[in-house]
């Protein structure tokens, strides 16, 4: 097998999508086994990707052992792990909220911050991260041991509505903190609060304190997901995307007879915040190396030529959630059905919090086959890579 290739210029790009990201899982196991010796040197993860990410960047095994530790932790996921579906609990919140809806904001009642409790995922990624006091100590150990280059988690700032991208480096690596319009990053030492807030589902999870600012899912206002490991100085792009690129037969298909319900519209609209934004960036990443070649060197003015390859599931992943939804605790299923889960033929609402193992499994499952049937393709740009 020989000694791991540490590529320091590859970065793994890792999208968003709540439960889907356990898709990502399936790719990377296929990566383990056919490309043992290459780890990729620059992690960059949104939401429950950068769950992924965090759990590649801190743990200390060997990278594939990590990848199978974290497959091992998704497929053996309830949804009892993430958040509390008890009656009692889901039934309270439901009422506050709409208590705050009907009283015009002076209900007598405590607000509820969120639809759900997510406490039982930050015990969780306390012990998956091997946190020390909430912080990532493996992170540090992987940067001097030079497994990894750089990691770098995005969140959304709900206080001033930018977006912020938190990056952890080794001290050698000189790389410039950048700020564009709504967008900005921080060098800090990841925690355990950084990874809960980019993956805090608007709505869904709860905001989370960061440094005295609230924050929510990274997808809101990322509008260029391949921005941060592009600016960590990433020559080769892996992207895993969680979202299927439909054919125009199937877009121009109905989801929905007669009135859209509450869970297609969210769907449309979570599609469009986290997961649209990934091919508009592709795109123009393919628009600037087409501008570089064309461009003498002189001429470029720091604009490089970055390899790309995006993978994507080769199924809906929200028309499959239909078939597991009959298994969804009964509190949460009679929550979801509320919103008309049951009145859409493409779950994409229902998929991203779908923390249930059979869906998880399948899931991983697909990710894998879809690498395997691209596995030329992989090796070609690996392989293009090491050249």
């Amino acid at each position: 097998m020989g000694e791991p290739t540490h590529r320091s210029d590859l970065a793994l790009v890792l999208s968003g999508g709540g439960a889907r990201a356990a898709y990502q899982v399936g790719f990377l196991r296929l990566l383990a086994r056919e490309f043992p010796q290459i780890v990729p040197g620059i992690l960059t993860g949104v939401s429950a990707g950068g769950l992924n990410a965090a759990s590649l960047a801190a743990r200390h095994e060997p990278f594939g052992e990590r990848i199978e530790m974290l497959a091992s932790t998704w497929a053996s996921l309830r949804m009892e792990d993430v958040f509390r579906v008890d009656l009692r609990d889901l039934a309270s919140r439901t009422v506050r909220w709409g208590g705050r809806l009907m009283s015009g904001g002076t209900s007598p009642l405590l607000p509820a911050k969120s639809l759900v409790d997510t406490t039982p995922l930050r015990a969780l990624l306390e012990r998956v991260l091997e946190a020390n006091d909430g912080v990532l100590t493996g992170i540090p150990r992987n940067l001097q041991t030079g497994s990894l280059r750089a990691i770098a988690l995005t969140a959304s700032d709900y206080t001033t509505g930018q977006s912020i991208t938190w990056v952890q480096t080794r001290e050698d690596c000189r790389i410039q903190t950048w700020e564009r319009p709504q967008r900005k990053s921080y060098t800090c030492a990841l925690r355990v609060d950084h990874v809960m807030a980019s993956s805090a589902l608007p709505f869904f999870f709860p905001a989370i304190n960061v440094d005295g600012e609230w924050y929510g899912d990274g997808g809101i206002q990322l509008t260029a997901p391949l921005s941060p490991a592009v600016h960590l100085g990433a020559r080769q792009i892996i992207a895993v995307s969680t979202r299927y690129a439909r054919s125009r037969e199937e877009a121009d298909r109905p989801a929905v007879a007669g009135y859209p319900p509450p869970a297609q519209v969210a769907g449309v609209l979570l599609n469009a915040v986290f997961l649209d934004l990934l091919d508009t960036d592709a795109l123009h990443m393919q628009q600037i190396n087409d501008l570089v070649a064309r461009l003498p060197e002189g001429q470029r003015d720091g604009l490089r030529h970055i390899d790309l390859l995006v993978l994507r599931p080769s199924e809906d992943l929200g028309r499959l959630a239909n078939e597991y939804e009959p298994e969804l605790p009964r509190a949460f299923r009679f929550l979801t059905r509320g919103l008309g889960t049951r009145e859409t033929r493409s779950n994409d609402l229902l998929s991203l919090v779908m923390f249930q193992s059979d869906y998880i499994k399948r899931l991983i499952e697909m990710g894998e086959a879809d690498a395997a049937a691209k596995i030329s393709e992989i090796r070609r740009f690996l392989g293009h890579g090491a050249g």
